[in-house]
């Protein structure tokens, strides 16, 4: 059992831990062993609850396929259990965010006081641009 929250908790059929290899640099050591680890986690197969399935399909996570499947990747550390948790950690923080549910925008209107001040924040404005024009017919007679 994998616990995200206080109500939710993942079983750890739902996830699949893989070893492969690590990128970048590493010396004679980095052909040898596959400390990184890719986590898969099939979001529509999941026993999450729906509202929380849709807000993970819905976000514009590139980690998450066409499919529905989240691909994590974690490479951070050198040895494979610390990269283990990472992964898991990274899994929990989605999932946690996408439990949070954002109250909808209220859209509002500005008040009568804060449209007048603008208005005369404007027409302030536009006289002091107006006083920096040149006047016609005083031009230079050279």
């Amino acid at each position: 059992m994998i616990p995200v929250t206080s109500t939710i908790v993942l079983h750890d059929d739902e996830v699949e831990l893989s070893a492969i290899r690590s990128q970048g640099a590493g010396g004679q050591h980095v052909n040898k062993v596959s400390t990184a680890i890719q986590l898969r986690f099939d979001i529509r197969a999941s026993s999450l609850p729906e509202s929380i399935r849709e807000r993970l399909l819905a976000s514009n996570d590139r980690r998450i396929t066409s499919d529905g499947v989240l691909v994590i990747k974690a490479q951070r550390h050198r040895s494979q259990e610390l990269n283990r948790r990472d992964a898991l950690d990274k899994l929990r923080d989605l999932v946690t965010a996408a439990s949070v549910v954002h109250p909808p925008r209220r859209a509002t209107t500005p008040t009568r006081a804060s449209m007048f001040r603008r208005l005369e924040s404007k027409a302030r404005r536009a006289q002091v641009k107006g006083l920096r024009r040149t006047v016609s017919g005083s031009g230079r007679d050279d």
